[in-house]
């Protein structure tokens, strides 16, 4: 069960850059809005803190780590980026498609 909350959360978390405007949540960018360098840091520090959620997960359910090495590392960026791709999408695709339809 913990495996596919998990998940979900990593999906949550990678869209959450692109879905929102505010930075992390709290923070208001400014009139200028959020700059793309400003939401691919934001996703990079969110796929960090959510390898520390499933780091501490690990260790509550084994008592331990298991050393990973590079590949483990590129396979969940990878992971990751993929998980954010309908938010990219909708930022940066869907939304102007949209607005434009409203007019």
């Amino acid at each position: 069960m913990w495996i596919i909350i998990l998940i979900v959360m990593a999906i949550l978390a990678a869209n959450l850059p692109w879905l929102s405007e505010r930075l992390f949540l709290v923070r208001d960018p400014g009139e200028e809005g959020k700059r793309p360098w400003m939401r691919f840091l934001e996703w990079f520090i969110l796929y960090l803190i959510m390898g520390g959620i499933a780091i501490a997960l690990e260790i509550r359910a084994t008592g331990g780590t298991h050393a990973q090495d590079w590949e483990f590392y590129a396979v969940t960026i990878c992971l990751f980026l993929i998980f954010a791709l309908p938010g990219f999408i909708y930022r940066h695709d869907l939304k102007h498609l949209l607005d434009r339809a409203r007019r």
